[in-house]
Parts: C-alpha cells; sequence; structure tokens
C-alpha cells in the first residue's frame, strides 16, 4: 500500500468530506469512512498510515475502535477527535492507546501537523519491523549497517565495492561512529570472508609489548620469552588483520608494517627468518590522519601507503534523521539481549533524541538505549543530567514562546514580500514560494491575509524585507 494513507472515520457526511479535502490538499492520500467497522475493513498489521476518528459515533464509537485497531496492530497511530466536554474521555483513550486528539473544531494546520507527526511515527516502527526482519533472516553484514540517510546508503555502497576489490584500507571517523562494524563488513562480504579477521587495539598495548604481539618473537629473544609466540599479522594469514586505533602505533613500529604492507613478509623478534604472509590490512584511526603526519606523530609513507582506499564514517550529528531508527534497533536488541521486555519508544522521546548532538556517537545512543530498558534515566540534554533552577525554567519557556512568535512573523512576512512582489497573484506567488496554490491560501488564511490587499491601490501592510524564498 502507499505510504501516507489517512482514514477518517466519521458519521457526519459534510465533516468528514471537510477533513479528507485538507489534507488531501497537502498532498496526502485520504480515505473516509462514515463507520468504524466500514475502516476496520481495510486496515490490516503493517497498514502505512494513521486514523482520525470521531469519539461520538453510532454502533462503534472511537474507544471501541481504538481497542479493534490496537488487537490489529498495537501500534498504529489513532487521532481522536471530541468535543470540548469530551476531552477527559479522550485523555483516557490515549491511555488506552489512542497516538492524540483534537478537540473540535479542530484547527487545520495543528491537525496536519499531528497527522504528519503520527505518520512519521508509523513509518518509523514499520522501518523497524522490516529491518529487525532483515537482521534475523539475513547474513548481509551490510545491513548491520543501520541507516537511511543518503550518506549512510552511499557508505554501504562503498563498503561493498572495497570488500570485493579486497585492498588494504584506512577507515576514519569520530570515537564511537562503528569502524570496527565497517571493518568486519569489510571482511565478511569481501573474498577471504571463510579466513580469520584478527584484530589488534594498538592503543591498548604498551609501547614494549606492541612489536611483539604484532610480529610475534622467538624463544629468548627477550626476557620472559619462554617459547615461540606467533605474532598477529602471522595468525591473520589468508585473513583480515584489523589495526584499530593506528594513530596510537609507535613510530618504531610503524616502519616495521610499512615493510609489511609494501612486501607482506617480516621478521619475528629475535629471528632472522622471513616469514611471508598473504592478508588484507584494514586500519582504523580517529582524528586527522594527516595533521598527525605534519606534527611528526605519524609516517607520512605509511599514511599514503594506507590511504589507498578511505572510508570516511560521518558523526551521528551529519545524519540525524537515522537517530530514532538506530534508537529503536538498539532498544529491541538490548531487551532480548537481558530477557527483558521492549520499553515502548514515545514520540516525546523522540524529540529529545533529535536535540541531542550526540559527542558519543553511535555508542553513546547504544548506552542509551540499554538505559532505557534498564529503567534508567537518559542523559540525553540538560534536563536530564543538571537540574534547571525555577527562573532558568521560565527563562526557557519564554525564549520557546518567543521563537515560535518569530517563526510566525518571519512566515507573515516572506507571504506578505511574495504578494508585493507579484501583485497579489497566487499563482506567480505559489512558485515563487515553491508552495502548493492550496497551502498558500491556507497559510494566507492562518494570517489574515487576503490577495486582494497586495494588487495595485490595495491596502497592503508591511514593507518588503530580504526574506530568501529559493
Amino acid at each position: 500500500m502507499k505510504p501516507g494513507q489517512i482514514i477518517i472515520v466519521d458519521d457526519e457526511d459534510d465533516v468528514r468530506e471537510g477533513y479528507a479535502q485538507m489534507l488531501q490538499l497537502e498532498g496526502l492520500a485520504v480515505e473516509d469512512f462514515a463507520s468504524a467497522a466500514a475502516a476496520l475493513h481495510v486496515i490490516g498489521k503493517d497498514w502505512p498510515g494513521v486514523v482520525v476518528t470521531d469519539l461520538r459515533m453510532p454502533k462503534m464509537d472511537g474507544l471501541e475502535l481504538v481497542e479493534k485497531l490496537r488487537a490489529i496492530d498495537d501500534d498504529i497511530p489513532v487521532v481522536m477527535i471530541t468535543a470540548h466536554g469530551d476531552v477527559p474521555v479522550a485523555v483516557a483513550a490515549m491511555r488506552q492507546g489512542a497516538y492524540d486528539f483534537l478537540e473540535k473544531p479542530p484547527d487545520p494546520l495543528h491537525m496536519l501537523e499531528v497527522v504528519q507527526r503520527g505518520l512519521k511515527h508509523r513509518q518509523l516502527v514499520l522501518e523497524n519491523r522490516q529491518l529487525r526482519a532483515r537482521l534475523k533472516g539475513s547474513q548481509n553484514p551490510l545491513e548491520r549497517i543501520i541507516g537511511k540517510t543518503p550518506i549512510m546508503t552511499r557508505l554501504r555502497q562503498t563498503t561493498a565495492m572495497l570488500a570485493e576489490a579486497d585492498v588494504d584500507t584506512l577507515v576514519a571517523g569520530d570515537t564511537g561512529t562503528g569502524k570496527e562494524l565497517v571493518a568486519r563488513a569489510l571482511h565478511q562480504c569481501g573474498p577471504r570472508a571463510g579466513e580469520r579477521f584478527v584484530a589488534l587495539n594498538c592503543a591498548a598495548l604498551p609501547e614494549t609489548l606492541i612489536e611483539s604481539e604484532l610480529f610475534g618473537h622467538e624463544k629468548g629473544a627477550f626476557t620472559n620469552a619462554h617459547a615461540r609466540r606467533i605474532g598477529k599479522l602471522e595468525y591473520a594469514d589468508k585473513g583480515v588483520l584489523f589495526l584499530d586505533e593506528i594513530e596510537s602505533m609507535p613510530l618504531a613500529v610503524q616502519v616495521k608494517l610499512l615493510r609489511v604492507l609494501q612486501e607482506r613478509s617480516f621478521e619475528r623478534i629475535g629471528s632472522n627468518e622471513t616469514v611471508s604472509v598473504d592478508i588484507t590490512v584494514i586500519a582504523a584511526a580517529k582524528g586527522d590522519l594527516r595533521a598527525r603526519c605534519e606534527r611528526g606523530d605519524f609516517r607520512t609513507d605509511l599514511y599514503y601507503r594506507l590511504n589507498v582506499a578511505t572510508i570516511d564514517l560521518p558523526p551521528l550529528v551529519q545524519r540525524m534523521d537515522d537517530v530514532p531508527l538506530i534508537f529503536s534497533v538498539f532498544v529491541q536488541q538490548a531487551a532480548q539481549e537481558r530477557n527483558m521486555a521492549v520499553p515502548a519508544v514515545s514520540a516525546q522521546l523522540v524529540g529529545r533524541l533529535m536535540q541531542h548532538d550526540w559527542p558519543g556517537n553511535v555508542r553513546e545512543l547504544r548506552n542509551a538505549a540499554e538505559k532505557l530498558v534498564l529503567g534508567l534515566p537518559l542523559a540525553i540534554n540538560p534536563d536530564d543530567g543538571f537540574q534547571k533552577t525555577a527562573a532558568q525554567a521560565a527563562q526557557a519557556a519564554q525564549q520557546n514562546r518567543s521563537l515560535a512568535e518569530l517563526t510566525d512573523q518571519f512566515e507573515k512576512q516572506a507571504l506578505c514580500n511574495a504578494l508585493l512582489r507579484t501583485s497579489g497573484r497566487i499563482t506567480e506567488t505559489a512558485k515563487l514560494l515553491k508552495l502548493p496554490r492550496k497551502t498558500l491560501y491556507l497559510r494566507m488564511q492562518k494570517h489574515g491575509l487576503r490577495k486582494e490587499d497586495f494588487r495595485k491601490g490595495g491596502k497592503a501592510v508591511g514593507q518588503i524585507l530580504p526574506v530568501k524564498t529559493n
């Protein structure tokens, strides 16, 4: 079925058709029904839409409709429309599973906002279901790189291409962006998938041990070397060696690693015997390796040898539209791992997630999901980590109101500017603002603007300001 579907349920024909027409003018696909029973016949599990229903209807009212919809699919958003006296009933309906409610007569723009929010929530729910099904039934490691934004689609395409090419690769990104996840996808999607994936964190070992860990050593090569040890390079033969946080590798070891990358051979510590290996090396680095080269902290020749193929991982703040999807998947995984109930991810919580800048990236987001499952507070904005004083809270509320007022003021001025430039001609104004004609009419109605007042000789108010409209 088409995405963005709305079903209107109301026994009054004029009211129902008015709601439908308003939503259709905004480009939404709308069906309307005079009874709840008729609407139920077209709604099934995974139906991709929102139900807008009147509370008081004969035979089956809105409350009973909510109950029956929850039996079909517990996550279908239902918006209840009520008379003023029925508001307590509508609030009770929300406790029983309704998504939101509107008082009669609903403001068209507010109704549109609630419906669009419900559609986004529904889309997220369905995407999560599809993703969980794919992760459960598919062994494609690229699908573990979660995200639907264009930057993540390109990342999966690049990873697949480089995996097939089987080349040494540098994976660069901030802490917590998923460098090891991408490295494992490179291994599992490439021709060495059946061989070992050997990981070494260069920052986790002291300088005196990292060379032995990487190259191995012979018995008696140094104190406490009681037996020959096979290093990571040799152990990864035929497979993939993953060097995490390579920026922490000592310069002396960097020289030896450069030879391995060039010749695919090395010598164990304390040995004159050359060991040849057939490996692909994937290195991960945080920060700017080029800048480290300029400071002398990292060898330039090694940087260019590693930089034959590079994958840059974006921080989470550059793909915020992926946050709700990733968070929901992490919540599901955390609940399953701990054999606990999956908590609901409310629209309010999603709003808070979208307002956080996630300095710890995906790792921080996973931690937040685990806290939600465990019932712990989520320190994802100042309200969680710090207690505001009453004065600070009042000031913040005033700033929010001012922002809303400024937004309305800007929108009204932009409309006035465009109408003045076109002398009130609606078609030209709609093109200038890149709006559908009906949307333009709704915005004008909201601000009390009439096209006649902007024609020559009209009573247009306000001066033209340099508002950008393209």
